[in-house]
């Protein structure tokens, strides 16, 4: 007998998520979770509190997603470049990245979400990993919304790696350079069954994608948000699907304006 599926907890605010066609919102919504550390120092607290207030707003975001019908949530939660911080923040960082997998994946199971994971494994802890593969396993067979934790992830990482495979499989033989396409480095990412970003989604106002699945938002509409990813929930996320649903999505096309008569 399948298991009985819970939907998310609602706003407490009783928001409910705007009527937008279902053609209309996004499939595949990459969040860029920008802006713990000023958050806490703003209020005077160590930057790690702002790490951990910003827990919230990714289950809320999550929560807001599935009621949308955003069918993939990709967040950067630790990014290669992380490494250069401070060896506390790293701790921290990896601790709760680890330990918000241990304390979130039943939730997320009970809601239906998948969780997967993409990033590199070199240096990575491994209580991490085992954490991130535990979540994986629980949740293969989820299919209301799809949540990609991106720990030690790099967009150029992620391509260069892709790269490196080819590069084995031309030298074995097994692949002529000729026949390499963009479908050939597809398959090598790291989820290649991942689709292509539609929403890309960032707090904080900084307006850029710091080296964020690079490859799958060639073609994303960006949306960049004022506030801190901590002040950051549901009804965001409701307000940027919104905005992308008013956008004119071209693809490198273009059509002429009717003459006028």
């Amino acid at each position: 007998m399948p298991r009985e599926i819970v939907p998310p907890y609602p706003h407490p605010s009783g928001a409910r998520p705007p009527q937008i066609p279902r053609e209309l919102v996004p499939r595949h919504v990459a969040v860029v979770m920008d802006g713990n550390g000023r958050w806490a120092n703003a209020r005077g607290l160590p930057r790690v509190e702002g790490h951990r207030a910003g827990e919230a707003s990714l289950l809320d975001v999550v929560a807001g997603a599935i009621e949308i019908g955003v069918q993939h949530v990709s967040a950067y939660a630790f990014s290669t470049e992380n490494w250069s911080r401070s060896p506390d923040e790293v701790r921290f960082l990896m601790g709760f990245n680890r330990d918000v997998l241990r304390r979130r994946r039943d939730l997320m199971d009970s809601w239906g979400v998948r969780v997967r994971w993409a990033g590199r494994r070199p240096r990575l802890w491994r209580s991490v990993i085992n954490e991130l593969e535990t979540a994986e396993r629980q949740t293969v067979d989820n299919t209301t919304c799809t949540l990609t934790m991106c720990v030690n992830y790099g967009g150029r990482a992620e391509i260069a790696d892709a790269a490196q495979a080819i590069a084995r499989e031309v030298a074995a033989g097994r692949l002529k350079p000729e026949r390499v396409t963009e479908k050939t480095v597809q398959k090598y990412l790291d989820e290649p069954d991942l689709p292509d970003v539609d929403l890309f989604l960032r707090s904080s106002g900084e307006q850029r994608i710091s080296n964020f699945m690079l490859w799958q938002s060639a073609y994303a509409e960006l949306v960049f948000l004022d506030e801190p990813w901590p002040d950051v929930d549901r009804r965001h996320l409701w307000r940027a699907v919104e905005t992308y649903a008013r956008r004119d999505r071209r693809y490198g096309g273009a059509v002429d304006a009717p003459a006028r008569g």
